[in-house]
């Protein structure tokens, strides 16, 4: 395991789980640390004020880590929150970006509500490996075109240029199958505005985007796992963009 996702993974557990907040200042956050989340106030100072109310709120946590990638000096974790007992349960998605040392200076994520009823697919859970590091670099460029082809440019003709018919798909509001995805898109008229990072290790890609769908703007995570150059199993978080005056730090970009 790297530094920087060692101390990415030491920020969940032991800061947020365990609520070692002064341990994840100083061993795994670097000099600065810039935020994006919700409601998180900027800085080490904002991630102390946040969490310390969020430890008194929720006194039983477990943070599931369920699968991470890295590329370059960027992690991303995929993780299930479950707390009290599961009062409360949720699917973050999130970014982190780590200096030289490894020590992580900036996060990003998107927060999902874990559903109560499961359908075919879990919305997190599922096998996780990675496969194919050599195939990296062309598994990022096939997604990148296909965001801009199918999710900003709307040319569906190319769909299944991209998308596997047997796609596994764990979006509980979409069925299974390459043809219900392409109808969801369709369907729901959803637009990526813009892409603000694409990250990818072997066989699996990550976006983050701004997306609209329905009349609404989104901050959104797409994981995308490839094989033979198609996408064959798709999961998704998103979370609704937030008012800029009520914004506690820089926004979710």
């Amino acid at each position: 395991m790297s530094k920087q996702l060692d101390n990415a993974r030491n920020l969940y557990i032991r800061g947020i789980e365990v609520g070692e907040i002064k341990e994840v200042h100083e061993n795994y956050m670097g000099d600065t640390y810039t935020q994006h989340s919700t409601g998180v106030p900027d800085e080490k100072k904002g991630f102390e004020i946040f969490f310390k109310d969020f430890h008194k709120r929720y006194l039983k946590r477990k943070m599931n880590i369920v699968r991470s990638i890295e590329d370059e000096n960027f992690v991303f974790l995929h993780v299930h929150q479950f707390l009290n007992d599961g009062e409360a349960q949720w699917i973050t998605a999130d970014i982190f970006k780590s200096d030289d040392e490894g020590r992580i200076i900036e996060h990003w994520d998107v927060i999902d509500e874990y559903p109560v009823n499961i359908k075919a697919n879990d919305p997190i859970y599922g096998d996780f490996s990675i496969t194919d590091l050599e195939k990296t670099q062309d598994n990022k460029k096939t997604i990148r075109r296909f965001l801009v082809d199918i999710m900003q440019n709307k040319d569906f003709d190319m769909f299944e240029q991209y998308v596997d018919d047997s796609l596994i798909q764990h979006n509980q509001n979409i069925a299974q199958g390459g043809k219900s995805y392409k109808d969801y898109l369709l369907e729901n008229d959803v637009t990526y505005d813009f892409v603000f990072k694409v990250m990818g290790q072997g066989d699996y890609v990550v976006s983050y985007s701004k997306v609209y769908i329905g009349k609404q703007d989104y901050a959104q995570f797409d994981i995308y796992r490839l094989r033979n150059g198609k996408i064959v199993e798709h999961w998704d978080n998103k979370e609704v963009m937030p008012n800029k005056y009520d914004l506690t730090n820089l926004g979710k970009f």
